[in-house]
């Protein structure tokens, strides 16, 4: 069974991830840009805006509250694991295609918290609810989607937020303890992330960003200064690197056929599972922020593609390529940590620091997803039976084949991708328009 299941999400990942979608994808990064003025060029305001507080404003939790959300669901094993992946996969050209979805992304983040801090509603506890469902249903007047977008959500929670996170800490776990048995080994990692996880999503939104924003900074500039050190070492191979990454994205030499198709979708495809940008998912926690109006925390959501992909995968793909690591026939977590140990045991220790802390917050994160997408399918009294799922899934995660954990994420991400996406150009006149307004004034996102 568990053979035909891989099978089947593997064609399905295949069929998903096609032409059509990487156009889509691309295209609505690229023309978000255009439409929206180069957002990008407001990233340091944006940045210096993150840590303001916004005092009486409409909310549950602050700009850095719901920002460090958003990077607790999106800095997670994508970043250690899935870079590895794409450069295992596609080699290193795919670095280059992973960043520029980064950097383009960053417009297309900032248009799905616009409209998801647009159109959040309040629920029953008085708590806010938003995300692409609410803006299928009340800005598009199609609820038949934003149900749909919710399912799909609700689902792909389990992979690309759950169960794949699970996984690539237990095989962490398994080869830094090889003396003892791995099923043991897999067994205790999953209570223990069932356990400390379901402790704290039983608090809501409120326990879940406190959580972050004492872990998250904490644990990316961590893990950026173990980076920077595996890449001050190898200093003198940055040059070459940066070289075969350029002229890789291009040709797919280092790959078996030169398939340049192969390096662009597994660039793009690992940019979205990293970053989440066009996925639909961030602007979910973006909904819940304390703001005064939708651009100042649409500005603040987008930094959080700067952070995850423009800087940290950037850091990792580097650190593998400069290591040699990529050509080391590793595979996963594996060649990660190969480029890690070349700094000696100190390297094990800061990758393994970065997996759990990335691990626990991503699940902390998604979990927050999942709820919202099965409180618009149900309402309020689903969210303790689905935390009981939540929780059984990490546990299992760590048992489950990795190769069926990783194609069932990448097909349900892509069926979230596909109505929010269509949700970004339908309303993306409005968006432009309502921006531009409300973003005349720079006092507006510059300080309360």
């Amino acid at each position: 069974m568990i053979d035909w299941l891989t099978g089947f999400f593997d064609r399905a990942s295949g069929i998903l991830w096609g032409t059509p979608l990487l156009v889509l994808l691309i295209g609505t990064h690229l023309f978000l840009t255009v439409r929206l003025g180069f957002i990008q060029r407001l990233l340091v305001p944006a940045i210096r805006l993150s840590f303001q507080r916004p005092g009486n404003a409409a909310g549950d939790v602050s700009h850095f509250g719901a920002l460090t959300t958003a990077l607790a669901a999106t800095v997670g094993a994508g970043n250690i694991v899935g870079v590895a992946v794409a450069v295992g996969i596609g080699g290193p050209g795919a670095l280059l295609w992973m960043w520029l979805t980064g950097v383009f992304g960053i417009a297309t983040k900032y248009a799905e918290a616009f409209l998801s801090v647009k159109y959040r509603v309040t629920n029953e506890r008085g708590e806010m609810s938003g995300g692409p469902m609410f803006v299928l249903e009340h800005g598009l007047k199609m609820r038949w989607l934003g149900v749909l977008f919710a399912i799909f959500t609700a689902i792909a929670a389990f992979g690309i937020g759950n169960m794949f996170q699970a996984k690539a800490i237990a095989q962490q776990m398994v080869g830094l303890l090889p003396d003892v048995n791995e099923s043991t080994v897999r067994i205790v990692v999953g209570l223990i992330l069932a356990g400390t996880t379901g402790a704290v999503i039983l608090g809501g939104i409120r326990w879940i960003a406190r959580a972050c924003e004492f872990l998250v900074p904490i644990m990316v500039v961590f893990y950026m200064i173990g980076c920077l050190i595996v890449l001050a070492l190898n200093f003198s191979a940055i040059p070459a690197a940066l070289a075969l990454i350029l002229s890789d994205a291009f040709t797919g030499a280092s790959i078996a056929g030169g398939a340049f198709g192969v390096v662009l979708q597994q660039g793009v495809k690992r940019g979205l599972f990293s970053n989440e940008s066009g996925l639909g998912s961030a602007p979910i926690a973006a909904a819940a922020a304390k703001t005064r109006n939708p651009a100042q925390q649409a500005l603040v959501s987008m930094t959080g593609t700067f952070w995850d992909t423009v800087v940290v995968c950037a850091l990792t793909g580097l650190a593998l390529v400069v290591t040699g690591a990529w050509n080391s026939g590793e595979k996963g977590a594996a060649m990660t940590s190969f480029a890690f140990n070349t700094i000696g045991g100190f390297g094990g220790i800061i990758l393994t620091f970065g997996l759990v802390t990335f691990v626990f917050s991503t699940l902390l994160g998604w979990s927050y997803y999942g709820e919202k997408a099965v409180e618009y399918l149900g309402g309020l009294r689903i969210i303790p039976i689905y935390r009981v799922f939540w929780v059984i899934a990490i546990f299992l995660g760590a048992t489950i084949p990795s190769s069926l954990v990783i194609n069932f994420a990448d097909s349900a991400n892509a069926l979230m991708a596909l109505p929010n996406l269509l949700s970004l150009l339908a309303l993306s006149g409005l968006l432009a328009r309502e921006s531009a307004e409300q973003l005349k004034d720079p006092l507006t996102y510059r300080r309360d």
